[in-house]
């Protein structure tokens, strides 16, 4: 048996009885390039891949998975993307100068955010998704209102290019940078008129918050999203969590796409699954945990305490090396086909459990 063949066997998802959660008709299914980033395939191939696999969407999370950003190129996506009926949302980074994630790039954050916007534009995006920072900024010299403030000013001295190409810019709420309010708080100082958001269902877990949470405060104003499932369980520091596959963590899908019927129908779920990761205590039983949190709203961490009592680990099989360092071949192999069997698993999930998109 081949490696292949043995993943495919080995990281099949258990038998589950023909029940179909409660979801709306019509929501438009994708995936977020990340998902398959060991393949480095470019756009003209994940779109290829999307018709493969009959899916209505994708988001195009980085400059760099176009093979060119030449006028001529950006247009042969444009076409492709409309001759397959696949809805494009597009992505760039960092945005904020001030955060950890911004390293030490000397390039204007400005003109980076309106090349971003000028290339969903031509590659007849709706959305350009990008993101603040990290957990780091919670911690550093600077609080996480300075960093919020700074991106307010990159967006705003980017607005008239945001509105002349009719591109919304979605703030990821990312890595546990912001919780639900905090990102909701920069898109309306910043402007509702061109600022959304790009709601992630995995990482308000790192911000100690219910993906359900995440979803009643930015769903109003979401336009695009990244969905995947978090294993997330006691630990005797507070709580543990590993992201998984669709439907093998512990997140309300029922309830979440319930909501999003009703906030924002018209934002494709986007997957972006992460898996190969081993679990991550959040040591909020700690006191020097919550200087990263001082503002913390009680009633909504109270319902992600009750999600981690309702959790459990994780227990099926899964390559789990994909952490900083080097590896064998042999794990980098593994890994590269782990991305791509996950996503068709949590695919078949969404479509087969959740009756979202095309079957």
């Amino acid at each position: 048996m081949d490696r292949r063949s043995f993943l495919a066997t080995a990281l099949a998802p258990p038998m589950l009885p023909a029940l179909r959660a409660a979801a709306p008709a019509g929501i438009r299914l994708g995936y977020d390039t990340y998902s398959i980033r060991a393949w480095g395939w470019k756009a003209m191939q994940h779109l290829d891949y999307c018709a493969k696999l009959r899916l209505d969407a994708i988001q195009i999370s980085s400059l760099n998975d176009f093979e060119s950003l030449e006028p001529s190129h950006l247009e042969q996506v444009r076409r492709k993307a409309e001759e397959i009926g696949v809805a494009i949302d597009a992505g760039i980074g960092c945005v904020c100068p001030s955060s950890a994630s911004w390293g030490k790039r000397t390039d204007d954050p400005v003109a980076y955010v309106a090349q971003g916007l000028k290339v969903a534009k031509a590659v007849g995006a709706r959305s350009m998704r990008c993101f603040m920072g990290s957990s780091a900024d919670r911690i550093g010299a600077l609080p996480i209102e300075a960093h919020i403030g700074n991106t307010v000013k990159v967006f705003r001295a980017a607005r008239s290019v945001a509105l002349d190409t009719g591109v919304k810019i979605a703030i990821e709420n990312h890595a546990g940078d912001m919780q639900a309010w905090e990102t909701r708080m920069l898109i309306e100082e910043a402007g509702k008129d061109y600022v959304a958001a790009c709601l992630d269902a995995g990482n308000p877990i790192q911000a100690i918050e219910d993906p359900v949470v995440t979803m009643e405060v930015l769903g109003p104003l979401t336009v695009t999203t990244h969905i995947r499932d978090t294993a997330l369980y006691e630990d005797p520091r507070g709580c543990a969590f590993q992201w998984t596959t669709l439907g093998d963590g512990g997140v309300d899908w029922s309830r979440f796409l319930e909501l999003k019927k009703q906030l924002c129908p018209e934002a494709a779920v986007q997957l972006e699954i992460i898996t190969g990761r081993p679990p991550r205590v959040i040591p909020y039983l700690e006191p020097d945990f919550w200087k990263a949190f001082p503002k913390a709203r009680a009633s909504e961490f109270a319902r992600f305490v009750a999600l981690v009592k309702r959790g459990h680990p994780y227990a099926g099989p899964m390559v789990v090396a994909d952490v900083p360092g080097q590896r064998p071949a042999e794990f980098t192999a593994a890994l590269k086909e782990q991305q791509k069997l996950d996503l068709e698993r949590s695919l078949t999930y969404a479509k087969q459990r959740l009756g979202i998109g095309r079957t």
